[in-house]
């Protein structure tokens, strides 16, 4: 189930001034040792305002580093922009765009089997998961890809699981299933 980070506007100028923000707020000395980790080699020897070098990648960590050279490449990003938005999106798929933009895109990962799920990693919180949730849910919702509502209140049941006899064990000698579930103020 691949992980994203949606970074949502009303235009795809909008979206472009939030990942902008949101590069402000990076810190270069600690997303440069996540940039080096995911393309396997050192850049302190080259200039951070440049393109990214043509590098030697090892197989071990090929399939990364080919992504991430490959969005160097198509966005003509200099090392440092490259370094920021991998922090950015903590290494993962950054998806900037309006809330159909964002829709049509999960939804060609999905039709296309890239993706039968996803980790929804909003940007800024609570923001970014209100942008999300607000915007591009009933997107999705529309086009059946999201349900409009749960019938049962636990993941398992979400899932169509059944309950492991022994967690019933579990909770019985531990005394849980006797404690209350909500705290009261």
């Amino acid at each position: 189930m691949p992980g994203f980070l949606p970074v949502i506007g009303r235009t795809v100028k909008e979206a472009a001034d939030k990942l902008a923000e949101l590069d402000q707020w990076t810190e270069l000395k600690s997303a440069m040792p996540l940039l080096e980790e995911r393309i396997g080699h050192p850049l302190a020897d080259y200039d951070l305002d440049g393109p990214l070098p043509h590098l030697p990648i090892s197989d071990q960590l090929r399939s990364r580093a080919d992504l991430l050279t490959a969005l160097a490449r198509r966005e003509n990003l200099t090392i440092r922009q490259l370094a920021l938005r991998v922090a950015a999106g903590r290494g993962h798929h950054i998806m900037l765009g309006t809330p159909v933009e964002i829709a049509d895109r999960m939804e060609q990962w999905f039709e296309g089997r890239a993706a039968d799920g996803f980790n929804v990693m909003p940007p800024f919180f609570p923001d970014g998961l209100e942008d999300f949730t607000h915007l591009v849910v009933p997107v999705l919702q529309e086009r059946g890809l999201f349900r409009t509502e749960y019938s049962d209140s636990t993941l398992r049941d979400h899932l169509g699981l059944i309950r492991p006899a022994m967690l019933d064990v579990a909770l019985a000698w531990s005394g849980a299933a006797n404690r209350p579930t909500h705290h009261r103020s």
